[in-house]
C-alpha cells in the first residue's frame, strides 16, 4: 500500500481539469519535484483576481467559471485525485502552442510564467482517489503536505489507450 502526505499545491480549475482529463500536463520552470507521485491539492486563494478570465483559453471558460472554487469545510479541503509524473521533456517557448490540447491555459499565460527559464512539460498520470478526503495542508507557494497520510488507491481518469495517445503525441 503507498501512501503520501504529499500533495501540489494547483488551481481548482486545473485541478479538476486534469481531474476530467481535459488536460495531461503540467508546464513548469523546473524539471524537478519532490516525488513522482503527489496528491492534487485544489487552491482558492486566486479565485477572485482580475487575472483569471486571462489565464485560460476561450473554449475552457465555461469550464473555469464551473470549477474555479474547490468544495471546502473550513481550513479543510476536498482533495479527489492524485498524480503520477510519467515523463519530462524540455521544450522550446515556441512549441508552447502546439501543446494547447492538453491543457486549459492560454500560451500567453504559460510564458508568463516561464520568467525566461526554458518550459518543461510534466506528463501526468491522473487518478480519482477511491476515497477522496476532506484534507488540511502545511503552507507552502507550490508544494505542500497535507495533516494525515492518503492511500494512493484510484482509477485512471483516462483510459490506457487514450493515454497511450498523448503520451505518443508529446
Amino acid at each position: 500500500m503507498t501512501t503520501t502526505k504529499k500533495c501540489l499545491n494547483e488551481w481548482n480549475a486545473t485541478v479538476e481539469a486534469l481531474g476530467s482529463g481535459k488536460q495531461s500536463i503540467l508546464i513548469r520552470s523546473y524539471n524537478t519535484y519532490e516525488d513522482s507521485e503527489f496528491l492534487l491539492y485544489p487552491t482558492h486563494s486566486y479565485a477572485n483576481k482580475k487575472i483569471v478570465p486571462d489565464c485560460f483559453r476561450d473554449e475552457c471558460k465555461e469550464f473555469v467559471d464551473e470549477n474555479l472554487l474547490p468544495e471546502r469545510d473550513g481550513e479543510k479541503t476536498l482533495v479527489k485525485y492524485y498524480a503520477k509524473v510519467v515523463k519530462t521533456s524540455e521544450k522550446s517557448k515556441s512549441r508552447i502552442g502546439a501543446l494547447n490540447k492538453f491543457h486549459i491555459w492560454t500560451r500567453e499565460h504559460v510564458v508568463s510564467h516561464m520568467d525566461n527559464k526554458k518550459p518543461y512539460v510534466w506528463l501526468l498520470r491522473v487518478y480519482k482517489l477511491d476515497t477522496p478526503i476532506m484534507l488540511k495542508r502545511s503552507r507552502g507557494m507550490v508544494w505542500a503536505t497535507v495533516n494525515e497520510d492518503v492511500e494512493l488507491k484510484g482509477t485512471p481518469v483516462i483510459s490506457d489507450k487514450e493515454f497511450k495517445a498523448i503520451e505518443d503525441s508529446i
